[in-house]
């Protein structure tokens, strides 16, 4: 639907809720669950609990289930028990799981109780994995394969099965007593395959898999490496405890990535737990303050750097011109680099121990790009100086001096923004943490040390 009938039909909701409710179910009757879902996003908690109530049951947990619906946990918080657990029963094992987790610890307690016993144990035992591992983003609901079918009695199996399953097109063939994963097999194999030849036969031996407790990252990292539809999970033992498809795999990227974006911002993650427009002034406030605290302190170290060199400055002012152009520069390499390394380190191109290889290359990046900048700073003093005797009669040497500072700063910009991330990943810390916004404050501090120790050995005698 386009936008502009989206906001004539909001308007209008907004209208039917301040006066009556009668007449919304109509007014979306005939709305998709990715239209609704964006509707539903634009109204306060409150409205969008009230829309949700009057949806049947079904159409409910369609919209729950759109990849596009947010704050499905707080809405539920605002509906009745009863109803909340009607909608979660509809739902997937691991989307249920997913949104019982998001939600408070008393509406929890509230609604829990309300669904169906075999559903609450099921649901029980998913919650004991840790939200962020293989174990707490998958699903239950897979097809079981005996190894003594033929090809025909599994294609019957799966057909009666189908309507309680998530997802029937990767089936795992496992130990009857055991429960031992002994191979998968897809839908299209079954399919292709003559009705009489064993599942055994068809199925491919030691498939990939994940272990219950292993990151959600590393478990999206393997099936876009292996190019799959889903994953089985293991525990210790080996047996199969659910898996992981690719539609979940998709959620975790985009939150991972999401969460990423933030850190390079310096902004703490879950800020966008809500839309923009929706997040309250003091929870921005808030959201944003930790890190630009810690940065502004950061950044007072550049005024105990320059007043160290107080003296110096007072005798050559002209250096003080250069001040923005050489803090700048270096925080700006840094930042460079440190994204590189955490968009490589993200997508597995480098690990811990590739960090010497890395810091090489960074060596020869560094001192490409401050040879171009401090070619640029030399050359623009230069010319400027042939019309103007703004920078003195001793211009060449502070031309030098800009020179040579950018080729050290710039290169300790980008060694430094290149190697936090892989202390941070040593230390067990999110790489992303060193955003650029740190990286900058560290150079800048670190930037004007060199620049002023290089003023000083280029410009003692003259200037100084």
């Amino acid at each position: 639907m386009p936008v502009r009938d989206l906001k004539k039909l909001l308007e209008r909701i907004h209208t039917r809720l301040d006066e009556s409710s009668v007449g919304i179910s109509q007014l979306i009757g005939d709305l998709g669950p990715a239209d609704l879902a964006e509707l539903i996003n634009q109204l306060t908690l409150v409205e969008a609990a009230t829309v949700v109530s009057m949806l049947p049951v079904g159409r409910a947990v369609d919209l729950f289930d759109n990849p596009f619906m947010r704050r499905r946990a707080a809405i539920l918080e605002h509906l009745e028990p009863d109803r909340a657990a009607e909608i979660l029963a509809g739902l997937s094992a691991d989307e249920r799981t997913d949104v019982v987790q998001r939600m408070g610890h008393h509406p929890r307690h509230l609604v829990v109780p309300k669904l169906a016993p075999e559903l609450r144990k099921e649901l029980e035992g998913l919650l004991q994995y840790p939200p962020r591992t293989a174990g707490g983003i998958m699903t239950t609901e897979f097809v079981r394969l005996q190894p003594t079918m033929k090809v025909g009695e599994a294609l019957k199996h799966i057909r009666s099965v189908a309507s309680e399953k998530e997802s029937i097109y990767a089936c795992y063939v496992m130990e009857p007593r055991s429960g031992h994963l002994l191979g998968a097999v897809s839908l299209r194999d079954l399919v292709m395959a003559d009705l009489t030849t064993p599942v055994t036969q068809v199925m491919r031996k030691k498939p990939v898999h994940v272990n219950a407790l292993d990151d959600q990252e590393d478990v999206a990292r393997k099936i876009a490496k292996y190019n799959l539809l889903a994953v089985p999970v293991l525990e210790k033992d080996g047996d199969v405890v659910g898996f992981v498809t690719v539609d979940d795999v998709i959620d975790v990227m985009t939150e991972e990535g999401t969460e990423d974006i933030l850190r390079l911002g310096a902004i703490e993650p879950g800020a966008l737990d809500k839309p923009y427009m929706q997040m309250s002034l003091p929870v921005m406030i808030r959201k944003r303050a930790g890190w630009l605290v810690i940065l502004f302190l950061g950044e007072m170290l550049t005024a105990t750097a320059m007043g160290f060199f107080e003296k110096e400055i007072a005798r050559a002012v002209v250096l003080a011109l250069f001040v923005p152009l050489i803090i700048s520069s270096g925080g700006n390499s840094g930042s460079q680099a440190s994204t590189l390394v955490i968009r490589a380190l993200a997508l597995g191109e480098v690990t811990l121990g590739d960090w010497w290889r890395v810091m090489r290359r960074e060596v020869f990046s560094g001192l490409g790009l401050g040879v171009v900048l401090g070619t640029i700073g030399f050359l623009r003093i230069t010319v400027w100086s042939l019309f103007s005797n703004l920078y003195g009669p001793y211009w060449p040497r502070v031309a030098l001096t800009v020179g040579l500072a950018l080729i050290g700063i710039v290169l300790w910009g980008t060694l430094a923004g290149s190697m936090l991330p892989f202390v941070l990943r040593r230390l067990g810390f999110d790489p992303a943490t060193s955003s650029a916004p740190f990286v900058a404050t560290l150079v800048d501090v670190t930037g004007l040390i060199i620049y002023f120790t290089v003023a000083v050995m280029i410009l003692r005698g003259t200037l100084l």
